[in-house]
């Protein structure tokens, strides 16, 4: 009896849970169905008066919310170590899928050539570079063991996937947002991956090189164009009734909500002054009719959500590097958007297009999402299998 009083205890994560992670599993539903409240304030007016439809981005959204559902099922069902064995099939078909867009099947909508139409169902390659991004570098992280990875070479070669990925988004699509999206989610899971101070000093000097000659041939490119939407978010009053309308409009209903906002339904801005208010801008409408106290409701959202795909991190087992790569991955990919969505809407930099995730009208943009989220369920299912039996 008294060894067995002697015998030490075994130290529980505080923040383990049993179960699959069903906190994060309601903030997700909780978050799309405040988006289909937010997105009608923010759609109905233009949806009426150019599809005679006021739920005709509704609908659609809900559509897009269905084909999430199921690409999240076949996800979980499948398991996420499935995704690990053709994560190279997986990346090369999103590359594919970007040259397509450069082909017949090629869509071109609001004077951008960023769509594939495959004649049953249209998508944005972009999103599906995202999602293929976070599974090849998750894949070839996990494959690699912390020495190696110290090496800067070898880091390199990894950070390569999303370098391609990202220049032919860039070269094919003209989508610059998007490009900036990919670069950031590979770079920020090698570096969170990488050990030791020499792999940080000489890491970031090759990848410092590599980004300032890309910046140089984009400014080669389009000089004009990306000098102006500069100078735009640098005096956007200036250039007003050029590049910085969008902005200028947009400044406005975020000033004109207040604490408390103007009420659901109660925009102004929306009715037809605000450019893309049911996408890129809808934080600004989010702002004018919910006011700032709405603003940090909704951010906080997303904070929370954060929170508990760090914690599905924590208790994943260092042994699976990919388990924990891959929800990193996620974690990053909406992180960044939802700062720069952000960023974009109070003109705290230049105005890039990226859309609020589970919210902006997008229908690719929140099929793969949801699709992304069973990524992050399966490995805190499994999570919850390695804990009851152990």
């Amino acid at each position: 009896m008294a060894k067995e009083q002697a015998q030490p205890k075994k130290n529980k994560d505080k923040t383990s849970n049993p179960h699959m992670d069903y906190n994060l599993l309601i903030v997700c539903i909780f978050t799309i169905l405040i988006g289909y409240v937010l997105l009608y304030s923010a759609s109905s007016y233009s949806a009426t008066s150019t599809h005679d439809d006021s739920l005709f981005f509704i609908k659609r959204q809900m559509f897009a919310t269905a084909i999430g559902i199921v690409g999240l099922v076949v996800v979980m069902k499948l398991g996420y170590k499935f995704f690990e064995k053709f994560a190279d099939w997986i990346y090369y078909l999103s590359l594919a899928s970007i040259v397509l867009v450069r082909t017949p099947l090629g869509l071109e909508l609001n004077g951008a050539r960023r769509w594939v139409d495959l004649g049953f169902i249209q998508f944005q390659p972009a999103e599906l570079v995202k999602i293929s991004v976070i599974i090849v570098t998750a894949s070839m992280i996990s494959k690699c063991k912390n020495k190696s990875l110290e090496n800067p070479v070898v880091a390199l070669k990894i950070f390569a996937r999303t370098a391609v990925a990202a220049i032919m988004l860039y070269v094919l699509t003209s989508n610059m947002s998007s490009a900036i999206i990919v670069g950031l989610i590979g770079t920020l899971m090698i570096v969170i991956a990488g050990p030791g101070r020499k792999f940080y000093k000489y890491f970031f000097i090759a990848l410092g090189g590599i980004a300032g000659l890309a910046g140089i041939i984009m400014l080669i490119k389009g000089s004009g164009f990306r000098i102006a939407r500069v100078m735009t978010w640098l005096n956007p009053e200036q250039y007003s009734d050029e590049g910085g309308y969008q902005i200028m409009q947009g400044l406005y209903a975020i000033g004109s909500g207040g604490y408390f906002g103007k009420g659901i339904g109660n925009s102004a801005q929306k009715l037809g002054t605000l450019p893309e208010s049911t996408n890129d801008m809808i934080f600004s409408i989010i702002c004018e009719e919910m006011g700032l106290f709405g603003a940090v409701c909704v951010v906080a959202l997303f904070i929370f959500m954060i929170f508990r795909m760090k914690s599905i991190v924590t208790n994943t087992p260092r042994s699976d590097v990919f388990g924990s790569m891959l929800v990193i991955g996620v974690m990053l990919h909406i992180s960044i958007q939802v700062l720069l969505n952000i960023a974009v809407v109070t003109n705290s930099m230049p105005n890039t297009g990226v859309s609020l995730p589970f919210i902006s009208y997008g229908g690719t943009s929140l099929a793969f999402l949801i699709t992304e989220m069973g990524l992050v369920f399966s490995v805190s299912k499994t999570n919850a299998m390695r804990q009851r039996i152990s």
